[in-house]
């Protein structure tokens, strides 16, 4: 395969190939399998020699996984992937919003325009929450922003809601405060999947990158992971009046440390549905998890896999058996193929939203 690429391609950043994983929901050794097997991989390479997916890539991984995961033997899937094609990137319009597409243009900064809704559904690859054949995770539209370079200055107004790249650009200086102010004004004026979808997951896509391409920034993550935590601790909170008897439980897979989406989950449940819930947390055991049903006998119960070590389904089919029966959802780009027939899997954070709504009628 040409390395090189073609020369749009040459105009795009690229992507590495931990950010392609969590982006498209499959797991990275799976990502290099395709690539030695059927030549669908990274066509070119960063200056600094780094293989990098542009557009196309994306496009073609994207359509191998949905091939894939709905049953086409993989040499077949590849074979129909490789004949997709991606039309030139458009420019960025004047408001700053991109065109949807499965890459970023260098430098695009999409600013966060109060009432505007986000979308996490249709053909926007990065509104998935969901590992398998959905695409990845709780992720939303907008695309990852630069974390330096940018002429956009943070601050403005109090209260203003901040692009994804001012938002980036606090992070990157580990200005905590600015962090934290332009996370508040957004969850106020936003609400907290749009915010999740606009703001939350284009920064981690950022630092990401950053740390793909430098092997620097887990500072930066650390520092945004616990601001964003703590703006979406006290949204979490029981609601006044619950529409539930019986708290919803979240929890994260055994050994599943990333837990910010569960938090998120119980942050949108509560502001958005008034839905009491119980976030277990991180690296829940299986026994701790059947324990809690036992105790509080729940309407649903939501798993998150984010790594697939720790997406193994087998021990879903062994969560207890309660009167009435639970409803189990997961999500996350860790799961294995095959889960239960009793387990939904949801593929974005609005989804996951709904479908527990939907179970507690």
């Amino acid at each position: 395969m040409d390395e090189t690429g073609s020369a749009g391609a040459a105009e795009e950043p690229g992507y590495g190939i931990g950010a392609v994983s969590r982006r498209l929901g499959v797991p990275a050794p799976t990502l290099r399998t395709w690539n030695l097997r059927y030549g669908i991989g990274p066509s070119r390479r960063s200056p600094g020699g780094h293989r990098r997916y542009d557009r196309a890539d994306l496009a073609r991984l994207e359509e191998m996984s949905r091939l894939v995961h709905s049953g086409v033997p993989p040499a077949d899937a590849a074979r129909q992937a490789l004949r997709v094609t991606v039309p030139p990137a458009l420019p960025a319009s004047r408001e700053g919003v991109e065109p949807a597409s499965p890459a970023p243009e260098e430098g695009a900064a999409d600013e966060a325009r109060p009432g505007e809704r986000a979308e996490t559904g249709g053909g926007d690859e990065r509104a998935r929450i969901a590992g398998g054949g959905e695409r990845a995770r709780m992720a939303g539209g907008g695309e990852p922003p630069r974390i330096g370079g940018e002429r956009a200055r943070i601050g403005g107004e109090p209260g203003n809601v901040p692009s994804a790249a001012m938002l980036a650009r606090a992070a990157t200086a580990l200005d905590g405060r600015t962090v934290t102010d332009g996370l508040a004004a957004a969850l106020a004026r936003l609400g907290v999947v749009p915010t999740w979808d606009r703001l939350a997951c284009p920064v981690f896509d950022a630092i990401s990158r950053r740390q793909d391409e430098t092997g620097a920034g887990i500072d930066v993550e650390h520092l945004f992971s616990e601001r964003l935590l703590a703006a979406l601790h006290p949204l979490a909170a029981r609601p006044a009046h619950p529409v539930n008897d019986r708290p919803v439980l979240l929890a994260c897979a055994e050994e599943e440390q990333h837990s910010l989406p569960v938090h998120a989950l119980a942050a949108a449940l509560a502001t958005d549905r008034r839905i009491d819930t119980r976030v277990l947390g991180a690296r829940t055991p299986h026994a701790a998890l059947a324990a809690a049903m036992r105790r509080l006998g729940p309407d649903v119960v939501f798993v998150w896999s984010h790594q697939a070590d720790t997406g193994d389904p087998a021990p879903l089919a062994a969560l207890p058996a309660l009167r009435p029966p639970a409803r189990i959802v997961v999500g996350g780009p860790g799961w294995w193929p095959d889960l239960p027939p009793r387990v939904t899997r949801v593929a974005s954070l609005r989804d996951a939203v709904t479908v527990v709504a939907d179970a507690l009628r």
